[in-house]
């Protein structure tokens, strides 16, 4: 999955004291993964509370408040509660959203406060396979054709005989591709968002409705 996409700055998110604060579910991501700099742990009820993994969500985020407790490895100092639970919601993705390796994406996006690309830098393109370089400038490189087509040799002058070979890029399947991903995302995303619904167990925050557009490219049309 491609990590590019546009950028954003940190969001000004931060937990409430007096009260909850509203945040959409992209950004309350990017602040436990880029500002709290929290990771994930596919198996950390496991490896502290001898509990089995592979467990929704809910379970792991009512375990945790069970146990009373952040679980962190140590050694910096320990992120906001809130920003936990963020991480051990992600962790827990189900397969149906693309589990670990979804999860594993969308922490790496939030820690670059990315979106994924879904193809608007993406137009046809040919160009020449391979490019060389002489006293009058670059010159696309070639070589001799012996492949169908190809004229006797006896009827050959000095300079014909010669191709160039070419690749394709920006095809219609790539932006395509870009654009499945992007919905996978979105997806993984609502997901996320009505987790935090159901079951609110964040202290700072309480996540709004606000989503990313769900298919940004048909504002290009």
């Amino acid at each position: 999955m491609s990590v590019m996409g546009a950028q954003f700055q940190i969001p000004r998110v931060r937990p409430g004291r007096a009260g909850k604060t509203p945040v959409a579910i992209w950004d309350l991501l990017v602040w436990a993964f880029q500002s709290e700099r929290v990771s994930l742990d596919f198996d950390e009820l496991a490896s502290a509370a001898g509990e089995r993994p592979g467990v929704s969500m809910e379970w792991v985020m009512m375990q945790r408040a069970n146990l009373g407790c952040a679980i962190d490895g140590g050694g910096r100092s320990e992120p906001h509660p809130d920003a936990d639970l963020v991480a051990s919601a992600v962790s827990c993705l189900p397969e149906g959203c693309g589990g670990r390796r979804m999860a594993i994406w969308i922490a790496d996006l939030a820690r670059q406060g990315r979106t994924p690309d879904w193809g608007q830098g993406v137009s046809p393109s040919c160009q020449p396979v391979a490019w060389r370089q002489c006293k009058y400038g670059r010159y696309a490189e070639r070589e001799i054709w012996t492949g169908p087509g190809r004229w006797p040799t006896p009827q050959l002058g000095k300079s014909d005989g010669y191709a160039c070979r070419v690749v394709f890029s920006g095809l219609a399947s790539e932006r395509a591709a870009r654009r499945r991903e992007w919905l996978a995302w979105w997806g993984a995303l609502l997901e996320l968002q009505t987790t935090f619904e159901i079951r609110c167990d964040l202290t700072g925050f309480v996540v709004t409705r606000e989503m990313p557009p769900r298919s940004p490219w048909k504002k290009e049309a």
